[in-house]
């Protein structure tokens, strides 16, 4: 009976990486670049590979480097179960193109920045059950410098309470009804969301905010790259496991 819940219970994570990388100044997918021996997203990968609650990984490149990326992981041991499949012209219509193939009995659907090379596993697992709880749950720290809200004048308008401000990363988690509902629903509308979450609450679906970490940066810039291979090659505690 254990094993027929746990095979209706799969866990999917989607990882969006057709980006081109324009800030980091490189001429190729940033994704690619070599940190600390190996592949921003080979790391990436890896750790997810690490969780008990994640079975499934679907990895969204663009489609001429679809051929390199599915070369590139045949080399990596210890991956979870993955597939390679090409994206679109913009993030949201890339994972659009991953929730496609994830497999049928799949109950959870995870997001993850494919650029986000320091996640732990206690968030992984964290947002997984945040999304089993009340169907939605996204990994965020609280907002640590003052925010203001600034008008086309570039005039301030408000100082929001810093205490109410949280700086979400990824991953994202969803039931995958909910998540496959939201995507529908966007692109009928045709609404472009600025993460997963944007799009699930567009249906009034509640989503709770589990604890992050601050080294989960996601490796934008060439400064970037430089603090992801400080907290790796320092192995700081709570930063990288």
């Amino acid at each position: 009976m254990k094993l027929l819940r746990r095979l209706f219970r799969v866990v999917t994570a989607v990882f969006p990486a057709a980006g081109q990388g324009r800030r980091m100044n490189v001429g190729s997918n940033k994704v690619f670049l070599n940190l600390v021996g190996k592949p921003i997203l080979v790391h990436t990968l890896q750790r997810f590979s690490r969780s008990k609650n994640i079975d499934h990984l679907v990895v969204v490149v663009a489609a001429e480097d679809v051929s390199f990326v599915r070369n590139l992981l045949k080399a990596v041991p210890g991956l979870k179960p993955y597939q390679v499949v090409a994206g679109g012209s913009e993030r949201q219509y890339s994972i659009a193109n991953g929730l496609a193939v994830v497999p049928e009995n799949s109950d959870v659907v995870l997001v993850h920045d494919a650029a986000r090379p320091l996640i732990g596993v206690e968030t992984i697992d964290r947002v997984v059950a945040g999304a089993r709880e009340i169907g939605g749950a996204i990994a965020a720290v609280p907002e640590k410098n003052t925010v203001k809200v600034v008008g086309e004048d570039g005039i301030v308008k408000e100082t929001p309470p810093r205490k109410k401000l949280w700086e979400v990363q990824t991953p994202q988690g969803f039931r995958k009804d909910i998540l496959l509902e939201a995507y529908r629903k966007a692109a009928e509308d045709g609404f472009l969301g600025t993460d997963d979450s944007s799009l699930v609450e567009r249906l009034g679906v509640p989503v709770k905010v589990v604890e992050g970490d601050y080294c989960n940066i996601k490796v934008t810039t060439p400064e970037d790259l430089l603090i992801a291979e400080a907290f790796l090659q320092k192995q700081r505690q709570g930063c990288v496991d």
